[in-house]
């Protein structure tokens, strides 16, 4: 006998497993479906590890329970040997790892990898939120801001290839989507011609999935045929390059290091050549950027030591008195805010298997809409009704073996798109405003000036410098140097920048 096309030993199987781990309410409406939703609610359970769940929830509510009992995590600061600054570092410092870097990339050692499961939803976008247009003067997305970074720091490196090197200097793009902006993100790179990259140096992967859960550990039904899932938070990248393939991509095109970053920071140095070199200067294994707290009540979280090991500790999590205290030069004692930007060489990629079974998830409440198992009706909670289960990107920092931190201008490479249009922080406006904000500080660190209406106003300013043309401020002197550039000016190339200056 069949129901559908599943035969009644494999449904019956399906159904004990389920009913022995205390899930059996599942299938609380399978005789009531059409065979198709059937078919589709026995394929998503069939590929669910349901003990696996079982077993993550019992772990996530023991860790949030030990986080009640334990209101401030036993902290220490950094040791001073896996902490360096670019802003304290000499000159002649910063410009070896940055030649270190661009000399690793030139080799085709280097590969990025981005964090881009989001959606805008937040901005009042339902697309990925790659896809955000900031309201920049040319009308450029995120994605296609990073994709001319990797394309112009291609050029930059080619200059560091040896004599006779005849290979294509090539930095790979590994997207990392979810399953609501896998089909989107891909449509939006083919529609836009991969802005400029070859297709098959752009590849897509998709991170995990996790039902969710009552706060009681049952798993949520979002229709009578759709079991409720989400994203498994952006530490899902981990089980994700190795489920999908990456790590094989990484090893087969002979990738040592990679970069891997959010999609939402808009000033998102991508393949850092400085970030590269540093970290392969310290035979870094695991590696994280930050940037400089702004005061000691700003709600970041902190990298430092956390009981004892490399970690993130949220700002609920320290102290007033901690939170304040300074080193001697002045500075915050805990001001390194994690920024989401880290460094990892591919073999530590490889070892996370190997620890992957002690990794923390931390639970999200969530309004989750759900069917009620009593009447059938969906219902769309206007509280909490469930939780989400994530693993964060930090979690694998304890089980460093080269452990390193560099610490970097925020002003020049963190602005977070977080918020609503018009919320005044972390939101479309002070991603414009610091994108050209930055612009104009490239021409003027190379001699220029940029004049006109509203040009100390860089939310209302119409000015643009195209990553095409400078990756971070180089190349600009030969051509602004004593000139100005009148406003309103899009620089797209630099004949473009040769027309504006006068």
């Amino acid at each position: 006998m069949t129901i559908s096309d599943i035969p009644e030993s494999e449904l019956q199987t399906l159904k004990t497993r389920y009913e022995q781990a205390g899930q059996g309410h599942v299938f609380r409406f399978f005789d009531e479906l059409a065979p198709t939703e059937q078919r589709e609610l026995y394929d998503q359970l069939a590929a669910l590890d349901v003990e696996r769940v079982n077993q993550i929830y019992t772990k996530a509510i023991a860790g949030a329970e030990a986080a009640k009992e334990n209101q401030e995590a036993s902290v220490e600061q950094l040791p001073d040997k896996v902490f360096d600054s670019v802003i304290k570092a000499d000159p002649d410092l910063r410009k070896h790892w940055e030649t270190l870097g661009l000399s690793e990339i030139a080799k085709g050692n280097v590969a990025v990898i981005l964090m881009a499961g989001g959606q805008g939803t937040r901005l009042g976008s339902s697309a990925p939120k790659g896809c955000y247009d900031i309201q920049l003067p040319s009308g450029k997305s995120l994605f296609q801001l990073q994709a001319e970074r990797i394309l112009r720091l291609q050029d930059i490196a080619r200059q560091y290839k040896k004599p006779g090197d005849a290979t294509e200097c090539i930095i790979p793009w590994y997207i990392m989507t979810s399953g609501p902006t896998h089909t989107a993100t891909y449509d939006f790179f083919e529609q836009n011609n991969f802005f400029g990259l070859k297709e098959e140096n752009v590849i897509f992967f998709q991170q995990g999935t996790l039902p969710c859960l009552t706060f009681e550990g049952k798993i949520i039904l979002e229709t009578k045929s759709k079991v409720a899932i989400a994203p498994d938070g952006n530490g899902g990248i981990y089980a994700a390059v190795q489920n999908t393939g990456v790590i094989q991509s990484l090893k087969e095109r002979g990738i040592l290091y990679s970069h891997c970053y959010c999609v939402d920071n808009c000033l998102a140095r991508v393949a850092d050549p400085v970030f590269i070199g540093y970290s392969v200067s310290k035979s870094t294994d695991c590696g994280v950027k930050v940037a400089v707290k702004s005061a000691p009540e700003e709600p970041v979280g902190v990298v430092c030591l956390r009981n004892g090991a490399y970690g993130v500790v949220e700002y609920s999590e320290i102290s007033q008195e901690v939170s304040e205290k300074r080193k001697e030069d002045g500075s915050l004692a805990f001001g390194a805010a994690n920024i989401a930007n880290h460094f990892f060489s591919t073999a530590f990629l490889e070892r996370v298997p190997s620890f992957a079974s002690e990794l923390e998830y931390h639970i999200a409440k969530k309004k989750i809409k759900h069917v009620d198992l009593e009447t059938g009706e969906q219902v769309v909670p206007k509280t909490n009704s469930g939780m989400k289960l994530e693993c964060f990107v930090f979690d694998v920092f304890p089980f460093a073996l080269d452990f390193s931190v560099l610490e970097v201008d925020r002003n020049e490479e963190f602005s977070p798109l977080k918020n609503a249009p018009g919320s005044g922080v972390d939101c479309p406006e002070t991603s414009r405003r610091d994108i050209i904000s930055q612009h104009i500080r490239f021409i003027e660190a190379a001699g220029g000036k940029v004049v006109g209406d509203n040009v100390d106003d860089c939310e209302k300013v119409e000015f643009e410098l195209s990553p095409w043309v400078s990756y971070a401020g180089e190349g600009l002197r030969d051509i602004v140097h004593g000139r100005t550039i009148q406003v309103p000016a899009v620089i797209e190339t630099r004949e473009d920048l040769i027309r504006a200056c006068h």
